[in-house]
């Protein structure tokens, strides 16, 4: 992300921007400014969560209720979107900025990435900036997927992806150097946590569907002498 010294002064200044945001309006702009980065609000998520640790690693919050307000608003982002498609379904594209943020190219993207992933799709988005937000919407306008599952596996994503980002400010407050160069490396850091705790969820279904079939061999064996 700041590999130019002219992108680096953007993102100091974006991040500058929204510290100061937060610092002065507290928690309830954290919510709100995350809900609407769901909507496709041109500002990145993960710089947010950033701002929101640094206030906290300044000293004007506590990096722990942060942590909570951060998921909070951006599931209520997510359900957001989620739900406008669900409503009204195709009609949604009527609204302008609808149309803007989902257009006939992403939405015809996001149907390919359905048919790849599936409902796994719903966890995948939270890593996908600039495409979340179109996914969630055409989940709801599609109904491919119920809203009890997207909410599961969207929360889940949140609770891996937004303590490191804000954990991440709050260590990196007095520190700008510091956090533009972990910022670099601060999505590959979420994506191998993400694909390590896959790995073990994965791994753990995999043995307990192993064990059950292990089980219903043995009964099965133990019935036939019977027969």
């Amino acid at each position: 992300m700041s590999s130019t010294p002219a992108l680096a002064g953007r993102l100091i200044a974006m991040l500058d921007f929204l510290v100061r945001l937060f610092t002065e309006n507290g928690y309830l702009s954290v919510f709100v400014v995350l809900m609407i980065c769901g909507f496709g609000l041109p500002i990145p998520e993960d710089i947010s969560l950033v701002a929101g640790g640094v206030m906290s690693g300044l000293g004007y919050a506590n990096v722990h209720t942060m942590c909570a307000v951060a998921i909070v608003g951006i599931l209520a982002g997510d359900v957001l979107m989620f739900v406008l498609g669900r409503i009204y379904g195709e009609r949604a594209l009527r609204l302008r900025w609808v149309a803007y943020l989902l257009t006939p190219r992403r939405y015809a993207m996001v149907q390919a990435k359905f048919s790849r992933y599936g409902n796994r799709l719903m966890f995948i988005a939270r890593f996908l900036p600039g495409l979340r937000s179109p996914i969630y919407l055409t989940a709801g306008m599609t109904r491919r997927v119920s809203f009890m599952r997207f909410f599961l596996l969207d929360t889940f994503a949140a609770l891996i992806s937004a303590p490191i980002w804000v954990y991440l400010g709050y260590y990196g407050a007095k520190n700008h150097e510091w956090l533009l160069t972990w910022l670099d490396r601060g999505k590959i850091i979420v994506m191998l946590v993400a694909a390590l705790i896959l790995f073990f969820v994965a791994r753990y279904f995999w043995k307990r569907t192993a064990r059950r079939r292990t089980l219903l061999r043995l009964r099965q064996s133990r019935r036939k002498p019977q027969a």
